[in-house]
């Protein structure tokens, strides 16, 4: 299989698809069971290739996480964050596979009804809330950074409009959401068919490699002469499990992991792997590079945001805004689709009329932009939905469904890791919380500013 081209996939390569599904069954030890839904038929397949699903999936990791790393760093200690950060990129990886192998071993093609198989209305509800509490968080997350990089962008272009009140107004963080979300994030929003979001996501990939050279090459250079690094901050620190949910956070895709994988042309483990292994790599490749030198840039004074380090008229810096801002005004239409998602599994046995599709996507594009003028702090909701939803999806729910499915003997190595990494993601869901609820009610928390 590994011959056949995407691009030139058809009925006529069809006996090498059915034996690459065969080995993923055997790898499974599904082989020999009747289960029609194993065998997913060249005509029901998707429409992307593993070029385009590695994108979206890329595109899907690569998001408002990213901007946090550095600051992840921070609250881990420069050496614990570090290998934290690599740690969990294997962790992901393997978890993201292990929900194909389950959507295989339950004949069930989302992660919503795998969950449901396994665990009933329960499981089902559990795993709705986690997967649109994480969707829907993310959106809150990408309006706070638009809020946050497209104004310096515009006081760049117009720099005597702050001067002028109704000229504040157009390039003050609130127009900026709304005029960018409503404008450019809802119509790209309408799309039913995420492969259609590839293109889109190629441009967002270019732009999170420009950010990323901006902090590694600009970031010593405007560093502050104040910032300091202590023993804590090189090594260990205090708020290691809030590192934790800002990683997870960046890492987890695992909402769209389905939905990419059955959107293949030729969906079977060992091509969807690959685009496993590119996707997390790629994105644990961008995290370091960036976390690092800013970290080591702004030390003691690293923000949530780091691109908040940097001057509003710093050319190169505005640049990786405007750039972060595309990003995540094209990344938004992922997680609305995901949300969408969610609720019409609830609400609609067959597709979603349209009528309900755009009632639900304006509604949701409505939410989201009306709760990101009311908080500017991104450290709190990338820690809050990390520690909630995504410890949930990633950590918890995977593992347990496959110990539910797996006929493998008891103490195999890959149920031994089930058992850790539930009790990881609990652990880390109870502190993490925990420390964030105390930080917010400290009032130690970020305000918005005036404009």
């Amino acid at each position: 299989m590994e011959s056949v081209d995407d691009d030139d996939f058809s009925i006529n390569s069809l006996s090498e698809f059915d034996i690459d599904e065969v080995s993923d069954r055997e790898d499974l030890g599904l082989l020999g069971q009747p289960n029609q839904q194993l065998l997913t038929s060249a005509t029901d397949s998707g429409k992307s290739n593993l070029w385009m699903a590695f994108m979206n999936m890329a595109n899907s990791i690569i998001g408002a996480g990213i901007i946090g790393q550095a600051y992840a760093l921070k609250q881990a200690g420069l050496l614990a964050g570090v290998l934290l950060l690599i740690g969990l990129s294997f962790v992901i990886d393997w978890t993201i596979r292990l929900m194909v192998t389950n959507s295989k071993l339950s004949g069930m093609k989302t992660y919503q009804s795998t969950v449901k198989q396994c665990f009933g209305r329960t499981g089902m509800f559990v795993i709705s809330i986690a997967q649109g509490l994480f969707a829907f968080g993310g959106c809150i997350a990408f309006c706070v950074i638009i809020g946050d990089t497209i104004p310096h962008i515009l006081r760049a272009i117009f720099p005597h409009a702050i001067d002028h009140p109704a000229s504040k107004f157009f390039t003050g963080r609130l127009s900026a959401i709304v005029f960018c979300v409503i404008g450019i994030s809802y119509p790209l929003s309408l799309n039913r068919n995420i492969a259609s979001l590839a293109k889109a996501s190629a441009l967002a990939l270019v732009s999170m490699a420009l950010i990323t050279l901006t902090v590694v090459i600009r970031g010593p250079q405007v560093a502050p002469d104040d910032a300091h690094l202590s023993a804590r901050l090189l090594t260990l620190n205090t708020n290691f499990f809030q590192a934790v949910s800002i990683i997870s956070f960046a890492f987890v895709c695992h909402h769209n992991t389905l939905l990419i994988y059955n959107s293949l042309k030729t969906p079977t483990l060992n091509r969807f792997a690959k685009v496993v292994h590119w996707s997390v790599g790629v994105s644990a490749v961008c995290c370091l590079a960036l976390g690092v030198s800013g970290f080591l840039s702004f030390k003691n004074q690293t923000e949530s945001n780091v691109l908040n380090n940097f001057p509003g008229n710093d050319i190169m810096a505005n640049i990786a805004r405007f750039c972060f801002g595309f990003n995540m005004v094209t990344t938004l239409p992922l997680e609305i689709f995901v949300c969408r998602s969610v609720l019409g599994e609830y609400l609609f046995k067959e597709e979603m009329p349209t009528i309900y599709h755009f009632a639900i996507t304006t509604a949701l594009i409505l939410a989201t932009t009306g709760i990101s003028l009311l908080t500017c702090d991104l450290g709190v909701i990338l820690e809050l939905v990390g520690a909630s939803a995504a410890c949930t999806m990633a950590y918890i729910l995977p593992q347990m469904c496959f110990l539910k499915l797996s006929a493998k003997p008891k103490y195999d190595w890959e149920k031994v890791a089930c058992y850790i990494c539930i009790t990881f993601g609990v652990i880390v869901m109870l502190l993490s919380t925990v420390m964030t609820l105390r930080h917010m009610n400290s009032g130690a928390h970020k305000t918005c500013p005036s404009w």
